[in-house]
């Protein structure tokens, strides 16, 4: 397992990433397009969810592929970012064929970040343009840190962010994942700069420090955020092809990786989701090994794309956290 070129979810061919956001507002949005519809799934842990058309993505549904997948800040304000994304596509004539309607399929979850300091007495919602203009910006290449969705986002004590990572599988398949860290737990550990998810590190890409010669594994950690103020939000892809009902099998698995890089995480106060998506491009060599090793996949991806958001975070004036960078060096 290796990283792909640009260590990014887009490294699987035909997936896009758009980011949009606003200093003054200290939120934004950030959508996952593809070139064509592509198959996704969900699974919730968290036990404050935030979503939008995720009903739609269980298997025994009629729609099977969508245009898009939006994760967003903004809590419920936000889920209006899809809307801004839906209207991208329909004017580039995307979506389910309904008669002669198109209608685009564009599930989103949202994240806390009304508390941050930002101002939020705004007097028409702004998330609807903030996907709109996300959309408007998907390429392949995008910023990861204070960018798009985590661009207000906050952990347990360090500043949260967007974070993405990708690996190319000795098979041939790739595996990304694309995550707005806003959790109630902590990506490192104790008071120090090692990340939990440094035993899935792959070259040096937060920092190459490993884990700390010991840590309290006796630890009561105390929650830092009210209810209703956390959540993790992430994706999962490949271009492996796979069923609606494996790919939620993907997503499950996925949230090992969250485990393993957020203590704790899945709170009661979390609304921690994970979307998956296949692309379809590779056929399975192999219908029982292959699963298998996607959902590694997934997990080690979606763990090591959390610790790169939050150290790639940026400080910006009126933080009411400190990066990692800032207070680590």
């Amino acid at each position: 397992m290796r990283p792909g070129p640009r260590n990014l979810i887009t490294d699987i061919a035909g997936l896009h990433v758009g980011n949009a956001q606003d200093n003054t507002l200290r939120s934004g949005a950030t959508v996952l397009v593809g070139a064509a519809p592509f198959t996704a799934a969900v699974h919730v842990m968290g036990g404050a969810p935030g979503t939008r058309e995720t009903d739609l993505l269980a298997p025994d549904r009629l729609v099977q592929q969508v245009d898009a997948l939006v994760l967003s800040g903004g809590s419920a304000f936000g889920l209006d970012a899809c809307s801004g994304v839906m209207d991208g596509l329909a004017a580039a004539g995307r979506g389910f064929v309904v008669g002669d309607v198109r209608v685009p399929i564009v599930p989103g979850a949202i994240l806390f970040d009304l508390l941050n300091g930002g101002e939020k007495t705004w007097t028409a919602n702004p998330y609807s343009g903030l996907g709109r203009a996300a959309w408007a910006a998907a390429s392949a290449g995008f910023e990861i840190g204070t960018s798009g969705a985590g661009y207000g986002a906050a952990t347990g004590y360090l500043k949260g962010g967007l974070g993405s990572a990708s690996a190319v599988l000795g098979n041939g398949v790739t595996v990304g994942a694309l995550v707005a860290v806003n959790a109630l737990g902590s990506a490192t550990i104790g008071d120090g700069p090692h990340f939990w998810a440094a035993p899935w590190e792959l070259e040096a890409e937060f920092g190459g420090l490993g884990l700390p010669a010991r840590f309290d594994g006796a630890d009561e950690p105390q929650p830092r955020k009210r209810m209703g103020e956390a959540t993790t939000i992430a994706i999962v892809a490949t271009d492996a092809a796979l069923t609606q009902a494996q790919a939620q099998r993907m997503a499950v698995a996925a949230h090992d990786g969250m485990a393993r890089a957020l203590v704790p995480s899945h709170t009661l106060m979390d609304g921690d989701l994970v979307f998956a998506v296949s692309t379809g491009a590779r056929p399975l060599a192999d219908p029982v090994a292959d699963p298998f090793l996607l959902g590694h996949a997934a997990a080690c991806c979606l763990a090591r794309a959390i610790a790169r958001g939050v150290h790639a975070a940026a400080a910006k004036d009126g933080d009411l956290q400190p990066t990692w960078r800032k207070r680590f060096g």
